[in-house]
């Protein structure tokens, strides 16, 4: 892996994406998004996750986020292989969603370490967030993506994303607003 998409600096939060395989856009389905939206919250109450901002799209997921207690990049890991293990299990064992458990299995073949499924494209690309307005670029893109794909007119319609946090709405996951919680240069 690429030096440049490392966490280093624990002190900093990040802006992060993980991809499914293929893009297939299986996070539209609520049971698949509730998977990830748990286990964020486990990371947040288990792994000292803190969430900035956030937005679950149908194939893909941005986040801001550091971790006060592990290595970013280690609670990454785990979540991408707990959420695939779920997400797998789910696409197994319902029919409906065979086509998906098929792409995933296709997608292990070539990987020595995983010879049975793989939902997750390698990496989540972490971007360190050096300055406040860094931080609102990265958060205004995270937020207009539900809007740029057409999905909804304006971003605190989208359920999935911490614009409705934001714009003071219910949303399915708490985030940290405190700026001086963010940025420490």
């Amino acid at each position: 892996m690429s030096e440049q998409y490392k966490a280093f600096d624990a002190e900093s939060p990040y802006f992060i994406t993980f991809t499914v395989v293929e893009w297939i856009p299986l996070l539209n389905i609520p049971e698949f998004a509730s998977i990830l939206i748990d286990s964020l919250k486990f990371c947040v109450q288990n792994k000292g996750l803190l969430i900035f901002g956030y937005c679950i799209m149908p194939s893909h997921a941005h986040l801001i986020v550091k971790s006060e207690l592990f290595p970013l990049g280690s609670v990454i890991r785990d979540f991408k292989k707990f959420t695939a293990t779920q997400i797998s299990e789910g696409t197994k064992k319902d029919e409906k969603y065979h086509e998906y458990f098929k792409a995933f299995q296709n997608s292990a073949i070539e990987i020595k370490r995983n010879k049975y499924v793989k939902v997750w494209q390698d990496g989540y690309h972490p971007e360190i967030i050096f300055s406040n307005k860094f931080f609102f670029q990265k958060l205004n893109y995270i937020h207009n993506n539900p809007v740029v794909a057409g999905l909804v007119d304006k971003p605190e319609v989208y359920y999935y994303s911490s614009a409705r946090n934001y714009a003071g709405l219910d949303a399915p996951i708490g985030i940290i607003f405190e700026s001086q919680q963010l940025i420490r240069y």
